[in-house]
């Protein structure tokens, strides 16, 4: 029997927030593995801020989708076919297969899932790129001291609420920036922040007084704008900001603007230091065993906001993103045929 493969292709490039005319969906049959080839039946998709910028056209750390092109998205799937050495059937695998059903390899990119030690939402959240992102951002660039304090802004998401947990674990005070009271409220109460922003309740310098009295010492900004601005404004001396990401410019229809107080960086004799998970890809392993500890100690917690659904509804699960309306990890998991 034929298998068919439902694809979500890039129709244009967004003007703001995409919207249904950037996309065209796809059936035709499933591709063949050849020799050296596995065919995976994708599962879970990782839905993540950064698809956003990846459909811009322009430089950026990693090459811009082209029309036409199917999705880019790391995803957990099964092996149902193989006419690879390493990899046989039943094996479930991480890879980037992009939003689509089944999705052909030759094993490059590719890692085994181990979904004994944890289900396999996990392995794209805590134990996937989300987690290892938090991890080496955190402790390779922030380097947070014990007594120090870690500012984390996208608080409530994939990365962020493993960047606060981390620096709880290393002995650092956590303070998390997110929108709306049950975010700020999770934070605390159940990822153990020492504190929690508000940025909807305005006056975001206010409330960092408050919570940083002494100054930030570590800000690992996933936001930009003008989050990033207000952490500026309260950095301790000698503070290392950690440049992530930038959710509350990917969809501007202006060209984005830098802090106009960018000069506090020399006043605390501070450094911001962009960083990109992939330059770590040779030390995956050993972020993976740690975050695999502390999750299982009880240490670490894991959150993941499951969305099920089919493909046809990748465009709508990654707008809850952008309206702020997602938990902890976001995955859309892909229902049967």
């Amino acid at each position: 029997m034929t298998l068919i493969n439902a694809q979500c292709r890039l129709a244009a490039r967004p003007v703001g927030l995409p919207n249904a005319s950037d996309w065209k969906f796809v059936q035709e049959p499933a591709p063949e593995p050849q020799y050296g080839e596995f065919r995976v039946a994708v599962e879970y998709l990782s839905i993540d801020p950064a698809m956003r910028s990846w459909m811009n056209a322009g430089r950026s750390y990693v090459p811009p989708l082209a029309i036409g092109e199917v999705m880019r998205a790391g995803g957990i799937g099964r092996v149902i076919d193989s006419r690879h050495p390493d990899f046989h059937v039943d094996e479930h695998v991480y890879g980037v297969f992009g939003v689509q059903r089944y999705a052909v390899s030759d094993g490059t990119g590719v890692t085994r899932v181990d979904t004994t030690l944890a289900p396999a939402p996990v392995h794209l959240g805590v134990l996937g790129i989300s987690g290892l992102t938090a991890y080496f951002g955190l402790l390779d660039i922030g380097r947070p001291e014990p007594g120090q304090t870690v500012v984390v802004s996208g608080a409530a998401g994939s990365v962020g609420s493993v960047v606060g947990q981390i620096a709880r674990i290393k002995g650092s005070r956590a303070v998390g920036i997110a929108g709306g009271e049950q975010k700020c409220r999770w934070l605390v109460e159940e990822l153990g922040f020492d504190g929690a922003v508000d940025y909807k309740r305005g006056d975001v310098q206010a409330q960092l007084r408050e919570h940083a009295p002494d100054g930030v010492d570590v800000f690992f900004d996933n936001v930009g704008g003008e989050v990033l601005g207000a952490v500026l404004a309260r950095l301790a001396r000698g503070a290392r900001v950690v440049l992530c990401g930038a959710v509350s410019q990917y969809n501007a229809t202006e060209a984005p603007r830098g802090p106009a107080n960018y000069m506090q960086l020399l006043v605390a004799r501070a450094s911001m230091t962009g960083f990109v998970i992939f330059d770590y890809a040779a030390r995956y392993g050993e972020g993976h065993a740690q975050l695999a500890e502390w999750l299982r100690s009880g240490e670490l917690r894991s959150r993941e906001d499951l969305v099920h659904g089919d493909i046809d509804q990748f465009p709508d699960v990654l707008l809850r993103i952008f309206h702020g309306t997602n938990m902890g990890k976001l995955v859309l998991a892909l229902d049967g045929d």
